[in-house]
């Protein structure tokens, strides 16, 4: 014979009370856990409900706030700094005197240089062309010098040995066309620094000693930069005067000639530019 399940009568009355309290639980437990919306799967956040006694502490402090009144703390931003001027204030007051738009005749541009001079010193006098094209070069001898001392030395097996040691104490390197197998071996030395004799600008002569000479006395090299069409020139200094410094700068221009000239800027050590006529 099978199993016989038997049930006794009474029992099932308790039985329906204890499913009930168990269901009874379970929707406690599932209403303090909820899912939050956005959450990875498997976490939840159990929302803890405040009891009675936190719920009238809580209140009291909610009226307070209401009465209080809160303050916010505004960051201002602060101002930014104003520009400075980079130049000081006595350049500021002498270009006044200036106008920079327009050209001056040469008598009325050195008239306005020496009033634009701020220095003690005897600031030098400038010149700065503007050439139509590049590989413009040449030299001449200025009638009244740079005011510039020039050393002036001349290529020799002893001079070179120091040349070799990295020693170029010198302005101008002048060599007789004889020495230019021993210049190759300190080529990488002067050439960077521009004193490399050269024919163009009077450097590599047959007779160094006269050429030495004509330097002396105010010969100057003018070139145009490499890459430029531009020439930096120094013209005399602020102590010769107006009548020097106008022969010097129209010999200059004369040698360079006007034709193969944009435009030129005079000026001192410590000046602004002025553009003048030519």
């Amino acid at each position: 014979m099978g199993k016989i399940k038997i049930r006794t009568l009474g029992d099932e009355t308790l039985e329906n009370e204890q499913k009930q309290q168990a269901k009874k639980k379970n929707k406690d437990k599932s209403a303090s856990r909820r899912m939050v919306k956005g959450a990875k799967g498997g976490e939840r956040v159990v929302s803890m409900e405040p009891n009675e006694e936190e719920l009238t502490k809580i209140e009291p402090q909610k009226e307070a706030g209401e009465t209080k009144e809160v303050k916010v703390k505004t960051k201002t931003k602060k101002n930014k700094k104003e520009k400075r001027n980079p130049h000081s204030k006595s350049y500021q007051r002498i270009i006044e005197i200036l106008d920079k738009n327009k050209k001056y005749n040469l008598a009325d541009a050195l008239e306005r240089l020496t009033k634009l001079k701020r220095s003690k010193l005897d600031e030098t006098v400038e010149l700065h062309i503007n050439t139509i094209k590049t590989g413009i070069s040449g030299n001449i001898t200025l009638p009244h010098g740079t005011g510039k001392q020039i050393k002036v030395a001349i290529a020799d097996d002893d001079l070179l040995a120091k040349v070799a040691l990295g020693q170029t104490d010198f302005d101008i390197l002048l060599a007789d066309p004889t020495m230019m197998p021993k210049l190759a071996r300190v080529a990488k030395i002067l050439g960077p620094k521009g004193l490399m004799p050269n024919p163009k600008n009077g450097t590599l002569v047959k007779d160094p000693e006269k050429a030495a000479e004509n330097f002396k006395k105010g010969q100057i090299n003018f070139k145009t930069e490499i890459k430029a069409p531009i020439m930096h020139l120094t013209v005399g200094k602020m102590s010769f005067g107006a009548e020097k410094l106008t022969d010097n700068i129209q010999t200059l221009i004369e040698a360079i000639k006007k034709d193969q000239i944009r435009n030129v800027t005079l000026k001192s050590t410590m000046s602004p530019g002025i553009k003048i006529q030519i």
